[in-house]
């Protein structure tokens, strides 16, 4: 799913949306995007609206990527469920007594998720995990 273009990526959430409506079964992987999905109501709408799928989103303005969002909840899925890096599922569980929910905690965790995604970026390099651990180890 990660690499494909912003559009391919983007049709990912509306398919699996549209779906999840049908009622048509669904893959693992679709069901997590569903269940994604379900808890953003405020992007339900968005994914019935394909004028949305070429919009740009403007930080610079104070607007969410709602795509980026719900991406770096299943990127955190991801890693949670493999354990990489190492320790984090403990963390993850750590943050979730701490924030009350695990949807709390994913929100809280995106802003390292963030951070490191844009230090590798900037500096053209993977992601530092040691970093990346740090901070999450700040949250719980």
């Amino acid at each position: 799913m990660f690499n494909q273009n912003r559009d391919q990526m983007r049709r990912v959430f509306f398919d699996c949306w549209k779906a999840h409506q049908q009622k048509a079964p669904l893959d693992a992987m679709q069901k997590i995007i569903v269940h994604i999905i379900e808890l953003h109501p405020e992007y339900q709408p968005l994914l019935e609206n394909e004028a949305a799928l070429d919009r740009d989103y403007l930080p610079d303005l104070g607007e969410i990527n709602p795509f980026l969002h719900m991406s770096m909840h299943i990127a955190l899925h991801e890693q949670i469920s493999t354990d990489r890096p190492d320790g984090i599922k403990a963390l993850y569980q750590a943050i979730i007594s701490k924030q009350g929910s695990a949807h709390a905690a994913e929100h809280t965790m995106m802003d390292c998720l963030g951070e490191a995604l844009w230090q590798a970026q900037r500096n053209q390099a993977p992601p530092d995990e040691q970093t990346y651990f740090e901070c999450l180890k700040k949250l719980s």
